[in-house]
């Protein structure tokens, strides 16, 4: 419900459905009364809330003219229209010589967009930042964002919402590994089923801020938006900025049930992926930087016996790239690699069956490139200080016009002359002191650079599929996924942490673009070693693919990985079309899975990833499940387990038994006594 009387529309009610509400009497209902050493008037938590009206938390347009003028509006209704479940508001400050245009639409999800206007006629308005802000109810007393690192995204924070301000600022200039942009307000206590929980994301690939606050009157309110250098946007008459989108939930029924309008919206966008999503193979874990062709031709000979549908051709296969110094921004095919070309890898692997994908990284250039030694300042740097390298490299400036076009025209001529239908699309650093041509600061061209080049390429080359990668998933959020099939959620194939990474990814994208490799036994990033059924157990929950050196496997090995494989093919329209949801459990076990959209199938694992405090692992509670319908219940076995996994199992693990929802949601089943660092997957079907 949404109050048009202010010049900014004010969010009145964000929850869950009101039958014919009358509009009037709840604004009687809750209008606050003044107080004490405060304005005569309470000032609303609108959608852009207003210093200049008394609000005394951070306003949503920050921004002045030169000499500080007109940095504080206060607009005034101009008209609305409501058109198909869209509501678009104008607004108008003839003062400060800025209008504001406000769109809201509900669908699978409350959408926010907000763009200002510079009326002026003569004179720049020099924009410090514009968020949406919304308003959360007072007993939502509990905060849960997501924190991470390089090989370790999305860990979930819970804290009790402070009184003031809870402040997260990226500055990476990407999405980022350390704060994704999205955050949960719910009732003390809530859970993955139960409790009331509000949500917001901030669909943008760069800088952003997020604020939770609490106001002195006791309101609440979160704001979402994006993160702005100084002088990086200056709007000149006529001109406008729009705001990314803020993509909000609710669900009275816990932090599941909300995860999945998430992922509902998603899949509802045309640009979803709607084919069958390929098992890949990934060479990188296999070989590095060393691209010997009777070497990549025996691991895709390998990769297409074990059921692979693509072979993706990771870094090192164009210009000297024979290590990460140098090549970066050379996207010409390297003779010395490849002295035949990519042709015959790429036909071997076509003829075989499998699609054929490739790695770039577009908007970085290596100092030791022939593209920075002809044109050094097409770099994101600030003249008169020495660059700060990382990975040993720089940010190249997409945003000048002649670097997009040149890059551009590089990638069509590869996708032009070879049958590539995937590109594994890296940004490996930080944004550090980027500024572009004029010195200004340029993440936010840059970042609309990235789209506009993704969007090009997609015109001229409509059957290509492209994954978001950045170090691992330091750039996932719903813009970047209007352009993408697939994401990377992390450099780390450990399933140990990755248990933890996939399941807060969960709460924000669905398994289907969400990478999840199988990696070898021994894991690249953290050393630790852990047999072929956890590994594969914590993979199959998402867009599934093999990272390892398959010529290193036995026989045996490599019948156990296709054995894996055949059994994702087999759930995989489950695991790709369902409602995922997650379990409340005991910190040492991790409880998740996909629960068919009419709930008559389920596929759900529970993994312990530390040692338990019991002996016995609590009883797994399944609510959520059709109360009425009678399920079997049956263990999938996984090959590669090491012997000794469990001591004893319940019976139900040896024979099928048949449970009604009611009694899974109530009752549960009693898992097998299980080894750290182990996984079961269960199956339920109706019967």
């Amino acid at each position: 419900m949404v109050d048009l009387s202010h010049g900014v529309p004010v969010v009145v009610h964000w929850g869950a459905p009101l039958p014919a509400p009358d509009g009037e009497a709840i604004a009687v209902a809750l209008e606050r009364p003044v107080v004490h050493a405060a304005p005569d008037t309470v000032a609303p938590i609108s959608v852009v809330p207003e210093h200049g009206s008394g609000f005394p938390g951070r306003p949503g347009l920050l921004g002045a003219r030169p000499g500080g003028r007109d940095w504080a509006p206060r607009f005034r209704p101009a008209g609305h229209t409501l058109d198909d479940g869209c509501l678009t508001v104008e607004a108008r400050d003839d003062v400060a010589g800025l209008g504001l245009t406000t769109t809201m639409t509900l669908d699978h999800v409350l959408s926010v967009q907000v763009e200002v206007t510079n009326l002026g006629q003569d004179e720049p308005y020099r924009l410090q930042g514009l968020s949406v802000a919304l308003p959360v109810p007072q007993q939502a007393s509990e905060l849960l964002t997501l924190s991470g690192r390089w090989s370790r995204e999305f860990q979930v924070q819970r804290v009790p919402w402070p009184r003031g301000a809870h402040t997260v600022e990226n500055r990476r200039g990407r999405t980022s590994h350390e704060h994704p942009p999205l955050v949960f307000a719910g009732t003390p206590g809530f859970g993955e089923s139960a409790g009331a929980v509000w949500g917001a994301h901030l669909a943008w690939s760069g800088n952003h801020t997020l604020l939770a606050e609490r106001l002195p009157d006791g309101r609440r309110y979160i704001q979402l938006g994006e993160l702005l250098h100084p002088g990086e946007v200056t709007l000149g008459p006529g001109a406008s900025y729009r705001s990314p989108e803020v993509v909000a939930v609710h669900s009275g029924a816990g932090l599941s049930a909300a995860s999945q309008q998430f992922h509902r919206r998603l899949r509802a966008r045309p640009e979803h992926p709607r084919s069958e999503r390929p098992v890949i193979f990934n060479s990188w874990e296999a070989v590095y930087f060393d691209h010997d062709l009777d070497r990549l031709i025996a691991l895709a000979d390998r990769a297409a016996r074990i059921g692979i549908e693509r072979f993706v051709l990771d870094d090192g296969w164009f210009g000297s790239r024979r290590d990460d110094t140098s090549g970066l921004g050379d996207w010409i095919v390297s003779a010395e690699a490849h002295p035949r070309g990519l042709g015959p890898l790429v036909e071997h692997v076509t003829g075989l069956g499998m699609s054929f994908g490739i790695w770039v990284e577009p908007g970085m250039v290596n100092p030791d490139s022939d593209l920075y030694r002809a044109h050094p300042e097409w770099t994101l740097t600030t003249d008169g200080y020495e660059p700060v390298l990382a990975r040993n490299q720089l940010v190249l400036d997409l945003a000048r016009p002649e670097a997009f076009d040149h890059v551009l025209g590089q990638l069509d001529t590869l996708l032009g002359g070879h049958e590539i239908s995937f590109l594994k699309w890296d940004m490996n650093r930080d944004h550090i002191g980027a500024s572009g041509a004029g010195g200004a600061a340029g993440t936010h061209a840059q970042t609309l650079a990235v789209y506009r080049l993704m969007d090009a390429l997609r015109e001229r080359h409509p059957g290509v599929e492209i994954e978001s990668c950045s170090s691992g998933g330091a750039r996932v959020d719903h813009e970047m996924l209007r352009r993408t099939e697939r994401v990377w959620t992390s450099d780390c194939n450990d399933p140990l942490d990755r248990q933890a990474i996939q399941c807060g990814a969960s709460m924000l994208i669905p398994p289907e673009v969400m990478g999840t490799h199988i990696g070898p036994e021994r894991s690249h990033t953290t050393g630790r070693r852990h047999d072929l059924a956890f590994r594969a157990a914590t993979a199959l929950f998402g867009h599934l693919g093999v990272e390892c050196n398959l010529l290193e496997l036995s026989d045996a090995e490599l019948d156990d990985l296709a054995a894996v494989i055949a059994v994702h093919k087999r759930f995989r329209p489950l695991l790709h079309g369902g409602d995922v949801v997650r379990f409340d459990t005991e910190p040492a076990y991790v409880a998740h899975g996909v629960y068919a959209p009419d709930r008559s199938e389920a596929l759900v694992s529970l993994a312990i990833v530390a040692s338990a405090p019991s002996l016995t692992p609590p009883q797994l509670l399944l609510p959520g499940l059709d109360p009425d319908l009678r399920y079997r219940v049956e263990l999938v076995p996984l090959p590669g387990e090491r012997e000794g996994r469990a001591r004893s199992s319940p019976g139900w693990t040896k024979d099928r038994v048949t449970l009604r929802g009611d009694e899974l949601d109530r009752l549960g089943l009693q898992p097998p006594v299980m080894h750290p660092e182990t996984a079961v997957l269960i199956h339920l079907q109706a019967s």
